[in-house]
This record gives structure tokens, sequence and C-alpha cells, in this order.
């Protein structure tokens, strides 16, 4: 892979987890909810927060925190859901990630993305697109796409 493979440059939202800022492409993001009332689903997975009725339409919350292992945090008046369209099984899906809190667009051009490192971040590093050099410190930018197909592997994806 190289540093700048797919053109890592571009809009992304950045919202925090955990106070570590992360972002992802802002083609992928429908809208940002405040948190709402969620309808937990019997046996899911311990990531998945239940399902929530968008404008009649049924959308998997997932809890972020614990997909990627982080330290729970508790909900305050910022926590929100990101509505975000991924691709699963070549299918494009609609997926609600809880957030402690949205940031703000912002404009990384190449020269601003890096490589991911392969030690010293709680993630795997697979999911990460590459590092965005913004103010005075870094955001993560996650391949989304690949957070939620690599759960999807290893629960058997029926």
């Amino acid at each position: 892979m190289s540093e700048n493979q797919s053109g890592d440059s571009g809009q992304f939202l950045t919202f925090v987890l955990c106070e570590e800022v992360f972002a992802l492409d802002i083609s992928k993001v429908c809208e940002v909810l405040d948190c709402a009332d969620v309808t937990k689903v019997p046996q899911a997975p311990d990531y998945m927060r239940g399902v929530i009725n968008l404008r009649g339409s049924v959308v998997p919350v997932v809890d972020m925190h614990c997909k990627f292992n982080l330290d729970p945090s508790d909900h305050t008046v910022n926590t929100c859901i990101i509505i975000i369209e991924v691709e699963l099984d070549g299918e494009s899906t609609l997926v609600g990630a809880v957030a402690d809190s949205v940031r703000e667009v912002v404009d990384l051009t190449p020269d601003q993305v890096v490589a991911a490192p392969r030690i010293g971040t709680k993630l795997n590093t697979e999911f990460i697109r590459g590092m965005g050099k913004h103010h005075d410190g870094f955001v993560i930018i996650l391949d989304i796409d690949r957070v939620f197909k690599g759960e999807e592997a290893e629960n058997g994806g029926s």
C-alpha cells in the first residue's frame, strides 16, 4: 500500500471517541442525529446497540466504543448518531454509529495524509486509511466500509 493509495484527500467529517479524533469520508455520511431511543435486539453482538426508525427504515446502531475496544463513555448532550452509508456484501446499507461528539468537516490535501502507523494505536490498522495532519495533531481517517466488513466476516456474515 502506498501512503496515499486511494487519493486520501478531500472532505472528512471529524468526530470524537474517548478524546481521540476520528474522521470519515464526508461522502459516506448521510446525516447526524441527536442520540435517539434505540430499540434493543435480542442476542445482538456486544457492539450492536440496537436499531432506530429512520423515516420508516430500520437502521442498526453500533456503539463505536465497543467496536474499537475503547473504554465506554458517558452519554452527554453532545452524544450523537452518525448515519453512514456502507458497502456490505456489495450492497449499500445505512448504519448508525454512536459518537461522543461531532467536530467539523475538514479539508485534507494529499500532503496532509500519511500512512497509518503499525503500532501505537488502540485500533487494528487495517481499518485506518491514514492519519490526517490537522491543526497541531492528527485525526485517524477510517475506512468505514472495512470497519464494518471486518465484523461481518468475523461473525460469519449470515
